[in-house]
């Protein structure tokens, strides 16, 4: 086979990682990590005034919740017993009026902490996409795109969380304190019988906590395998249906999605499982003061019964903060640990950025060279080994190996999506050290169309200008009209206004590449590379590729790697790769008379295509064949 690459799927119907070994998505954080909150305060910034809002809200509704049952007593002791009604008007009035700013301070709050919420997930989402935009290839090799979304997405949503949480974990602990000093200022005594339940509650805590975190990464890890075994078979939906394995995927897939039904009620339990014992210690706590305080009421008259009543209120919502706290303890958990995450992502160093004095590339006239050049992806053997190439303006260079001989690394070097190492060689354009320019400038003169055509989500006329806003629609029509495809649009339904699915899966594969054909050339770039940009169109739709080509590649460089005989034939040269290294450079007839690598892969893919081929009589050669 003269060229390409090759995909596979994991068919074992699961998950990516198989691991039991716990990913980081799965680990939780610290309840306080400083750093995650200090990398956090430049998106809370520009909604400084809400979050201040938001905490005067709060306070003021937990100092409403602390006064309802003062004024109760009040009420009860200084004026029912009194038999003074009028005065129990103006309690009444009072009441009334901290209902109302009950309610308005808790709309408020809330209102004003989501928002503040919505405003951070706004700008970390937005933060990372644009950090994603900038990371280079290197990057997205080793990284899996379903954990790339889990950042983005899941983590994103659970810092978010974070600020709604911390504003009531102060709340809570401040209206903690505050009931606290009430009980106190009524009756030490009192306040401390009810309060000696609290090293049992304590214990009980202690003791759920390991259990209930335990649950939790169970869930999270579940929902994860859940999630992974879902994207790979939506993925892979060709392969399942074309090798019939639907039954056996939903077996799997039902496995999966038991366990993590299983995880999930218990984790229910367990969150469950703490409010009887919450609830028991409250009514303790209700019973005691009850019992000790009715002598008190009764005997020597030094409580009252609106200051039990009180008392009594206080001591059931002490345990509400208690409990809340205790449900927090677990989010603001998972919140720091996303946070981590999400900023680890973000301090990912992007591997390609422009040197700090990088010059601007004038118009080039296509000029490129090899020195020397050898690369690997990692620190196993290089895939590239010594590469020296030097191509002229307006020259069309096809090259051609065998898979895994390095040949898509040379056009993804040359567009500079991976840079040469230093000591490595070096690629120049027109003289110029593509390190040494700005990434921007090297685009801008450069288009490339690959084996896969990507469409993205819109019309026609926004795919085909894509980075190119600027270009006319005239020049547009005529990038259209070069590749021949021009045709095809204005028959659709909406012409170059029709909108395209997602990936332009409303279209063939053809047409699909024939429009990222005309994106490719539409900026009238000097640079081309066709990237096995042939193998995925039909034999008819080639000739008219080809038959453009003789157009748009003429004063053009090109760079092409094809399994298509005409490409390869018609080419000014063919440079032969194998095991990265250039081992053959000629032209179609030089190289089959070398008997080399080339007329070996040409035998072995060519030659009982082109004799029908030419029997019948095929003077253009537009012939083709598929490797």
């Amino acid at each position: 086979m003269m060229g390409g690459g090759g995909g596979g799927m994991h068919l074992h119907g699961g998950s990516s990682s198989r691991s039991d070994a716990p990913t980081d998505e799965e680990v939780f954080g610290k309840v306080y990590n400083p750093r995650v909150l200090r990398r956090i305060l430049p998106f809370v910034a520009p909604y400084r005034k809400l979050m201040a809002l938001s905490m005067v809200a709060t306070l003021t509704f937990v100092g409403t919740q602390t006064v309802v049952p003062w004024l109760i007593k009040v009420g009860i002791d200084d004026y029912v017993s009194e038999g003074d009604f009028s005065g129990l008007t103006v309690i009444f009035a009072i009441f009334v009026a901290v209902a109302f700013l009950n309610w308005g301070t808790n709309y408020l709050g809330q209102i004003s902490i989501a928002r503040v919420g919505l405003g951070v997930l706004y700008g970390v989402r937005r933060e990372m996409f644009a950090h994603l935009q900038r990371l280079s290839l290197r990057f997205y090799d080793k990284t899996e795109v379903g954990r790339i979304m889990s950042r983005v997405q899941g983590d994103v949503n659970q810092l978010q969380e974070a600020s709604h949480v911390v504003v009531m974990v102060l709340a809570d602990m401040l209206g903690l304190v505050g009931i606290v000093v009430a009980m106190l200022i009524m009756d030490v005594k009192l306040a401390l019988l009810s309060m000696s339940v609290i090293p049992l509650l304590v214990l009980i805590m202690a003791v759920w906590q390991p259990f209930a975190r335990k649950s939790f990464i169970k869930v999270r890890r579940a929902i994860a395998i859940v999630n992974g075994a879902l994207n790979e078979n939506i993925t892979g939906v060709r392969v399942v249906q074309s090798m019939n394995r639907q039954d056996r995927n939903i077996e799997i897939f039902d496995a999966k999605n038991r366990d993590h039904l299983s995880s999930s009620l218990v984790a229910t339990r367990m969150s469950s499982g703490l409010l009887p014992p919450v609830d028991i210690l409250t009514g303790l706590a209700m019973g005691l003061a009850i019992f000790f305080a009715a002598r008190m009421v009764g005997g020597s008259g030094d409580l009252e019964i609106g200051m039990l009543i009180a008392f009594v209120m206080y001591i059931q919502r002490f345990f509400e903060p208690i409990r809340n706290l205790t449900m927090m303890y677990t989010q603001l958990q998972r919140s720091m640990a996303s946070g981590v995450r999400i900023f680890d992502l973000l301090d990912a160093d992007p591997d390609l950025v422009d040197a700090p004095n990088a010059k601007v590339l004038p118009t080039l006239k296509g000029e490129i060279e090899f020195k020397d050049v050898s690369f690997r992806y990692t620190a196993a053997e290089d895939v590239v080994k010594h590469v020296s190439l030097h191509i002229n303006p307006g020259e069309t260079v096809a090259i051609v190996g065998p898979t895994g001989a390095g040949k898509t690394t040379l056009t993804a070097l040359m567009s500079r999506m991976y840079d040469v190492r230093e000591g490595d060689g070096a690629i120049l354009v027109d003289g110029h050290d593509i390190r040494e320019v700005t990434r921007h400038s090297l685009a801008s003169q450069m288009s490339m169309v690959i084996q896969e055509p990507f469409l993205f989500s819109g019309t026609v006329r926004e795919n085909i200008k894509y980075v190119y806003h600027e270009v006319s629609d005239e020049q547009m029509v005529e990038a259209a009209k070069a590749v021949g495809v021009h045709d095809f649009i204005v028959r659709m339904e909406d012409g170059y206004d029709t909108y395209l699915q997602e990936r332009g899966l409303n279209l063939s594969v053809g047409q699909r590449q024939l429009i990222s054909f005309a994106r490719a050339i539409v900026a009238d770039p000097r640079i081309l590379i066709l990237d096995e940009a042939t193998a995925n169109i039909d034999s008819y739709t080639e000739m008219l590729v080809q038959r453009a080509l003789e157009t748009l590649l003429e004063g053009r460089t090109a760079i092409v790697i094809a399994h298509r005989l005409s490409t390869i034939r018609d080419a000014d040269r063919i440079v032969v790769l194998n095991l990265g290294e250039i081992v053959e450079v000629g032209n179609h007839q030089k190289l089959l008379s070398n008997d080399g690598l080339y007329a070996h892969l040409y035998q072995m893919n060519y030659a009982a295509i082109e004799e029908p081929l030419a029997v019948a009589g095929d003077g253009d050669g537009d012939g083709d064949g598929d490797a």
